[in-house]
């Protein structure tokens, strides 16, 4: 795909992060090189207890009380789509719900789908400059408001929500609040013990940099959520109703423990490089590039100081996978085109058309970002030049 031997420059680290660190490789190869080993359902001892370690390392990461709370899943969308239709199983008469025009896919279709089904009663809040504003969530609320679901950061313009104060006026009216941490975690720093929040989601393969297959969520009070998948956990086995305990409650079937090696040697990576650290390299890239693309006036930058590693931008003139399709061609770059399954975003911002999406890592380098920024400042000026000759 690419021309001559062009090295690749990864620019997509919010949809999936590459390279993975050594130490996550290490792990997921020692983890297939050993038999499976879960304490209490086989025996020997000669494999490492995956499954307990990572959900150990997640709870300090995210300094919540009880591991047990933190539930694996498949990713985010599957961990959303268990919150979502387990508080709404309680709910016979329906209830309205509240959501954002930032929100992803992950939360925007099952919700649409129950409204669809007459199951609920959706509200999509808007936002303004690149977030939701806490008085616009409050004057959303109705008497018959049950529940909000809202991302924590924007897989788009990489804008962090301000969950706290929107999860205060959430309580303050008994609305439970399930936040979308896909873009966050792993990013900057998540003290769930601290925050007004019900449940918290998060994936293993983006910031995380565990590998694709991972994710889950914590769960403040398990009674909330009616479990809606049952099956084999390896516990109280004689029983044919499924267990209530956590975490079993919303786990079923076999674990993906080579997946889980890899989660936790991410977390501990980014724990030993220091979150701050991970923070401060972010910006200073990200700033760069910014100001980098700012010097054409052809490219259009829809966030200028995002929260997150996140630069969404297009061409004049130029469609965005036709950008897209140069950078990678021309220079080896792996961006992002299109709509990023965040639909209402787009239409905000550029009227539905999708954009051109740049995503860093702690492994993208100050060269890679020198490097990308001149491809886009000279596609955009080639354009500009093709355009003014004509």
């Amino acid at each position: 795909m690419f021309s001559g031997a062009k090295p690749i420059i990864y620019m997509n680290n919010a949809a999936t992060s590459w390279p993975k660190p050594p130490v996550v490789l290490a792990a997921l190869t020692n983890s297939l090189s050993l038999p499976v080993f879960g304490s209490g359902r086989t025996t020997g001892s000669q494999g490492e207890d995956y499954i307990t370690l990572a959900r150990e390392r997640l709870a300090a990461f995210f300094a919540v009380d009880r591991p047990e709370h933190i539930v694996f899943t498949q990713n985010a969308t599957d961990s959303l789509n268990i919150l979502i239709q387990g508080f709404l199983a309680g709910k016979k008469n329906g209830c309205h719900v509240l959501t954002t025009a930032l929100d992803h896919n992950s939360v925007l279709r099952p919700l649409h789908e129950y409204e669809a089904r007459h199951r609920i009663r959706l509200d999509v809040i808007p936002f303004e400059g690149c977030s939701v504003r806490p008085e616009t969530v409050e004057a959303a609320i109705r008497p018959d408001t049950r529940l909000m679901v809202m991302t924590h950061g924007s897989n788009v313009l990489g804008s962090v929500q301000d969950i706290r104060a929107i999860g205060e006026i959430l309580h303050d009216h008994g609305i439970y609040f399930i936040v979308d941490g896909a873009q966050t975690a792993g990013h900057i720093p998540i003290h769930l013990h601290h925050l007004p929040v019900d449940a918290f989601v998060f994936t293993g393969h983006k910031g995380l940099l565990g590998i694709p297959g991972t994710g889950g969520f914590w769960l403040k009070d398990p009674d909330a959520i009616a479990p809606v998948r049952f099956g084999g956990t390896g516990t109280d086995s004689f029983s044919l109703l499924h267990p209530r305990e956590m975490p079993e409650r919303f786990e079923i079937g076999t674990h993906n423990s080579p997946g889980l090696a890899a989660l936790a040697a991410g977390v501990t990576f980014i724990v030993e490089k220091g979150i701050g650290a991970l923070m401060k390299k972010a910006e200073k890239q990200t700033l760069f590039l910014i100001r980098e693309l700012a010097q054409e006036d052809t490219i259009s930058v829809y966030n200028g100081s995002p929260d997150l590693p996140i630069v969404a931008f297009n061409i004049r003139g130029l469609q965005n996978d036709d950008v897209g399709f140069m950078l990678a061609r021309a220079y080896g770059i792996i961006a992002r085109t299109g709509l990023h399954c965040a639909p209402l975003v787009h239409k905000a911002i550029d009227g539905g058309a999708g954009c051109v999406r740049l995503s860093l890592s702690w492994f993208t380098t100050d060269e890679e970002c020198r490097i990308t920024a001149h491809a886009i400042r000279e596609i955009a000026y080639n354009a500009n030049s093709s355009v003014s000759s004509s």
